[in-house]
Order: C-alpha cells, then structure tokens, then sequence
C-alpha cells in the first residue's frame, strides 16, 4: 500500500535520515580491517581451482583424470558424474511459482560444452600451484562443433541448436498500446535507425572467491562473495542434502553489479567440501573471471520513432533481440524489464514492442547493473536528439513536451502512482552544465548530450517478494539489527542502521547490525534489482517501530504523560516541547524487562502483489515504482584522432528520500563513471565466442585520468515506495549517462554513431562520411 508522505515525519525533525552521517562501518572499511572473502583462511585448508573449456562448442567425448588424481596433494578431482545433481533449478534465491523464468543451472558440462570457459572439472589439493599442475594433466577429448555465435543467425530455423531444445530462442514478450500505422501517418517526421550495444564485464575489484567447511554438526558453511545468500537452497538440491545442511555466510562485498547474484564458487566449494571432508577456498583470477562469469547482454535495437510537427510523440515500434549467451540464466527477466522500459519516460499514445533473447554460444549473460534499462534507454534517448535536429527544436523542449508525469500511464498500462520528477532533473541538470567550454585547439569539437531515464527498483510484483528484519534494544539502550542483507558496497547495511537510530532514537555509533547469514539472520531476500532500501529498509522500519510501540506505554507511564506525545531522542524519552521532562531510555528499557515486555521485534515486509502480466499485449504492473534521472554532458572530441576527452558531467535523479546523502551521492558518482566506461570503451569482444579480451589490459574500463569531476544533484520528492518516501537509486544511476555522451558526440561532430562504445575508430569513419 502506498504511503502518504503526511504519514512521515518532516525532513526538519529527523535526527539521522537525510543527514551525511558517517557509515556506521566507514572506520573498519577506511583503516582496512573489513575482512573480505578471499581475506578468510582456515587451518589445513585446501585450495579449489576450475578447468575450464577451450572452445566455444564441443562435444566432450571423454575425460581422463588419473594423471591428476595420481598426484602427491591432489584431495579431489571431480567431473560431472561425480556430482549427484548435475542440472538443477535455479530461481535464484526467490521461492516464486511463476513458470518461464527459471534457468537450468549446470554445474559442470556433461557431453558437451556450450561456452568458452564453461567449468568441466573441479581439483582440490593442497596448494594453488600443484592444483594448477593437475588441471594441467587432466586430458579432455573434444570434438569441435560449428556453434552459433550472432543472436540475429541463431533465430533462425535452421540454426546450430545451442542448447537441447528445438529453438535457439528462449522467450519473446509483446507490448501493444493503440494503432501504430495511425500514429506514424499523423507523425510529420519519421526517425528510424538499428542500435548495438556489447557484452559487458562487471569489473568489480573483488574477484569470485569463497571458502566452505564441515562443522562439528555436519552442517556445510560456505563464506563467500555473493549478492544471494538465499543459494543455500540451489548448493542442498545439488548435493541431494536438506536445506537446511547448508549454511552460506556474505562478508562485506567488493563489488557485485549482478555478476555475484548467479551462483559462482558457492557449489564448487560445496561439492570439494563435501568430498574431501576438508575446508576448500577458491579465488578466481582476473582472467577466469572475464571468461567465465556472465556478460551484460548485447542487444540489437530496431527503432522507428514518429512525432507531430510541434514534437509531441505520436508512435513508436521497437524490435529487441538480446544475446543470451550459451545458458538461459536471467536472460528472461532482463528481457522483460528492457520490453517494460523500451518506451522510456514518455507519453507514447502509439506502442508496439516485440522482443526476443536467443541463445548462442558466447559466454553467458545475466545480471549487470541496469538489468536491460541502459540498453534500450541508449536507442530511444538517441532517437529523441535525432527527433529534436529534424524538427529543429533543442534537446530539451522536445523532452519536455512528452515527459510522463505522476498520475500518467506506460505503455503498459501501468499508472505512476508515486513521484516523476523527470523534467525537472533534465533542467536542472542541463542549467548545471552551463554554456559551451571553448575548444583548446582548432582539430577540438565541443559538443554538449542530454539524455533522461527511468528504471524500476525492486522485483517483478508478481514474484511476492518478501523482506525480513530484526531489531532489538538491548537493556543498556543500544539496538541490534540482524537482517540477511548482503551489503555490495553501496551501504545496504548501513541505511538500516540509520533507520533503526532514527526510529528509536539511538546514536548511530550504538547500533550493531548482522548481515547475511543464513543461518543467524532473517532471510532478507538478494542484493539486486535496487530493492534492498525498498524491501529491508521498509521491514527495518516496521520491526524498529514495533519496538517503539512495545516502550511507549511504559515510558508514558513513567514520565505520566501520553504516548503520543513522547519523543525518542539522544538514547532519552522526553515529552514534546518539555525536553527537561526526560529520562534515560535504558531506564525505560530496563522497566519494559522487569515486566516481561517483549524487547524485540521480527518484521517482514511484503512487496505489493499483482497479477501476471498479459504477454501478449504486455499490459499489467511488473515493478513497485520506478526512478527517474537525467545526465548533462560535455565533451571535446579531437576530429584527427577521434579522441573524447568528457569535460563536463552533471548527474540529477529525485532519489524520493535520501537516507545518507553521502550513500546516495556516492552511489550517483559511481554510477555515472561505471555508465561512462560502458559508453567510451568497455567491450568484451569476443571472436566465434573465443575471448579477445580477458584482462583489463585489454578490457579497458575508466581510469582516474579519464574520469571527470561528476557533479550530483538530488532532488527529494518524498514520494517513493521506500522507507520514508525513498525511492532507490543504485542501479538507476548508471541508465542514461552512456546516450548522453552519444549525444555529446553527436552535437560536436554532427554525425550519430549508433553503436557502443564510442570509440576513437568509429568517430573517425564517422568523420570520412560527412
């Protein structure tokens, strides 16, 4: 249910929320003693290592692992018949019913492999280096197949089946709103035009890594990277064991963008573990990192936009067809959020979408940051600026005039019930760009880029997402929250201690709270789809007030004043506007404990249900709330060499309620810088699926000299589905910055490269044709 933003407090009377407090593990993180995965070592431990497959499509006509199994110091060494469940289910921590969007998860490839890189055997031994020799010396015999590597060839019927089905694709949804050969005959003008962008590495700093054990009680523990601590169940049905033998733990996360929401050491270490009897750590390196782990998709975006004279929209008709890789993985939902957000954030009487994820045989692609809203925000905000130069109107006022606003509907069908700040982010940040820099020599271009985006956060609402959270108060006044979060980096712990503060009225300082730990913390659901503020914020508020709730009476009766008019402040309960009328609240806690009042409280939120949608005609709600943003560019393009130096970046998103501005700005800042990388020059390029690029010696991501100053600007509307009216702002922050450098690029060159990354090469062939 909605919340009323009357129902909040005022931004004036908060203590903690909406204040730059420090994190409350800023310190541990600032002096390095945050232990991290690969940080974590264990007496006797043995160490796991992956052979992985050296071509993209192969049968595997036999595996001989006697030469490494003969070694002095090899524990294990495992294929595909030694593990009990080989193929398995994944839902990936979600306990949902929904069919078709559900992934087969393999653990190691059996007859034949579908990927560079697909894990074939597994080694544990006593050190890295004689675990690396027994890879070497396991002889596999392989039968190269033909494979299919372009998603547009693998459509067709007669393709190199990818998988065991009878079509390389997965799933296709439709979205159909009015008559669009109406619309485009009322258009006056007509922009059409193919969009590609490329596979995508995560590049967090934090590699895979993990470590597992066998307690005393038979219990198999794995700490480790992850964004999912709700895999324990997908580890039990591989072993075959009750899910409850397994127990994962997430430390503090270097970076996930996604890639740690699939499963990645988690089974190897368990099944190692399991066979050896023995604790088993695994750490990737770089390179089997890049050629393993799964890719953002590519997409190929077909776009006929139609608009009136006057530049209002009239139609639009997108094909969208997504590389899914060689496994299905997440390729259905990413799919459905990019047919969702295709539209963007306008007002389009005249829609139709049709979209496509096909299988091929590349590395896989899943979860990156966006989950397919940077994809097709690139296409349409590219046509918006094409739009704008045909009717001679400026970026700005065509946007303007076809921006949703609250109240309106998608082309989904679906009524924006809380805050659409949209137009008001694109002025605000184009006014902080400022006028035109002046170009520093005669081969520069200056040329400024506005693009404006919408994505959802938190999960699909037909999933019935839920959130659990515990809160406490402790007889000396602090708080314990214990909630099985996994925190990537973004604060997703720390915004929950800022919540409990602000309820209870506790210096951040005496708030302890346990993350990710399946077996001691409330399940909390996955770090992903920007939900965790929305999901476990929301159920930290409800159990931190239910903890108020639980004081109050006692505290009245002591102070011989009303409940209503108490206030929790400073670790003391005072009446308001008598502040002298005040007393300890571990006084008032003690009181509650004498009298065998319950001091804790277990929360669970529940997302907004809906039903599913119609695939047919994709009309329906998928997601709570959306949030939406704009991004100014300006850049300085070198028309001899092709160079684009970013001189000016302005990030503007209404984040509905910051909880820690310096969270919510850091996460804008990273965003604009990982979405920069994505426009200027990260690709993984592969060649019939062999990977040319595994190392960021030739993936190259943004450096400190390539990056800008970002400048951010929140606007709080105070009306988002979030604790206190927030909305989230992780994943969002990273949409439209890539189609604001092409737009950029675009003005100062005078020509529209369609196709990511913006490289030196592209702009230069670009040049030769005007």
């Amino acid at each position: 249910m909605k919340k009323d933003p009357k129902d909040q407090l005022s931004n004036y009377e908060y203590q903690f929320i909406g204040k730059p407090v420090p994190r409350h593990d800023a310190w541990d993180k600032v002096f390095g003693r945050t232990k991290y995965a690969d940080d974590f070592d264990m007496p006797g431990m043995l160490f796991g290592k992956v052979l992985r497959s050296s071509y993209p499509a192969a049968k595997i006509l036999s595996i001989d692992t006697s030469g490494a199994e003969k070694m002095p110091g090899v524990a294990a060494v495992l294929t595909a018949k030694d593990v009990p469940n080989n193929e398995t289910v994944t839902r990936f921590g979600q306990t949902h019913q929904v069919g078709g969007f559900e992934g087969l998860y393999r653990v190691l490839a059996d007859k034949k492999v579908r990927f560079m890189g697909e894990a074939v055997a597994l080694v544990a031994a006593e050190t890295e280096e004689i675990a690396e020799e027994a890879l070497a010396r396991i002889k596999v015999e392989y039968e190269q197949l033909p494979g299919v590597f372009d998603p547009l060839e693998a459509m067709n019927p007669d393709a190199y089946q990818v998988g065991e089905g009878d079509s390389n694709i997965i799933c296709n949804y439709q979205v159909r709103k009015g008559d669009v050969k109406e619309g485009f005959s009322r258009s006056h003008v007509v922009v059409e035009n193919t969009y590609r962008v490329p596979f995508v590495e995560h590049a967090f700093l934090e590699p895979e890594s993990g470590i597992a054990w066998i307690d005393d009680s038979e219990i198999i523990t794995i700490r480790v990277s992850t964004q999912v601590i709700e895999h324990f169940r997908d580890v039990a049905d591989v072993l075959g064991i009750p899910h409850n033998k397994v127990r994962v733990i997430a430390p503090m996360v270097g970076g996930g963008f996604g890639s740690k929401e699939d499963i990645t050491v988690e089974t190897f270490l368990a099944l190692l573990t399991w066979k050896t009897g023995k604790p088993v750590k695994m750490t990737w390196t770089r390179e089997g990192s890049i050629i393993s782990s799964s890719k953002r998709h590519p997409y190929v975006m077909k776009y006929k936009t139609g608009a009136t004279r006057d530049g209002k929209l009239m139609a639009m008709e997108a094909q969208l067809i997504s590389d899914a890789g060689a496994h299905v993985y997440l390729s259905p939902w990413v799919l459905l959020y990019s047919t969702v957000d295709a539209t963007g954030p306008y007002d389009i009487p005249n829609v139709k979408v049709d979209s496509y994820t096909v299988l091929t045989n590349n590395t896989f692609t899943s979860a990156n940051r966006g989950f397919g809203a940077p994809q097709v925000c690139f296409a349409y905000e590219s046509q918006m600026d094409e739009l704008a130069r045909r009717l001679s109107l400026s970026p700005l006022e065509i946007r303007k005039r076809n921006y949703l606003r609250k109240g309106d509907a998608l082309a989904t069908g679906r009524v924006l019930e809380y805050g659409v700040e949209t137009e008001k982010t694109a002025i605000k940040a184009l006014e902080a760009l400022g006028e035109p820099s002046m170009p520093s020599s005669p081969t520069e271009k200056i040329g400024q880029g506005l693009a404006s985006g919408m994505m959802s956060y938190g999960r699909m609402t037909f999933l019935h997402d839920t959130s659990r959270s515990y809160v406490g108060i402790e007889l000396d006044g602090s708080v314990t929250v214990r909630c099985g979060v996994q925190d990537i980096g973004g604060g997703q712990a720390s915004s929950l201690a800022s919540i409990a503060a602000e309820i209870l009225g506790v210096p951040m300082e005496e708030i302890k709270v346990f993350i990710g730990d399946t077996a001691l913390t409330p399940i909390a659901g996955t770090t992903t789809a920007t939900r965790m503020l929305y999901m476990s914020g929301n159920a930290t508020l409800k159990a931190a007030t239910e903890v108020k709730k639980s004081l109050l009476p006692k505290a009245a009766e002591m102070l011989e004043a009303s409940p209503e008019d108490l206030v929790f402040r400073d670790k003391k309960v005072f009446v308001r506007g008598a502040p002298a009328r005040a007393i300890p609240l571990a006084d008032v806690v003690k009181a509650c404990a004498a009298d065998g009042v319950q001091l804790y409280n277990v929360a669970q939120f529940n997302a907004p249900f809906r039903e599913l949608i119609d695939f047919k005609t994709g009309q329906g709600q998928v997601f709570p709330d959306f949030t939406f943003g704009s991004h100014a560019v300006e850049v300085a393009v070198d028309t001899e060499t092709g160079k684009v130096r970013v001189l000016k970046l302005v990030a503007c998103y209404d984040v509905g309620q910051a909880i820690n501005p310096l969270s919510a700005e850091g996460q804008i800042e990273g965003g604009a810088l990982y979405g920069l990388g994505y426009a200027l020059t990260e690709e993984v390029i592969l060649d019939k699926g062999i990977t040319l690029t595994p190392s960021f010696s030739e993936y190259l991501v943004p450096t400190s000299v390539d990056a800008p100053h970002v400048k951010t600007i929140m606007l709080e509307s105070r009306d988002g589905a979030g604790p206190f009216g927030a909305k989230g702002i992780g994943e969002p922050s990273c949409n439209s910055i890539a189609p604001a450098v092409a737009n950029a690029v675009a003005n100062a060159i005078g020509a529209r490269i369609l196709d990511l990354p913006l490289t030196p090469e592209k702009i230069l062939r670009s040049l030769q044709k005007l």
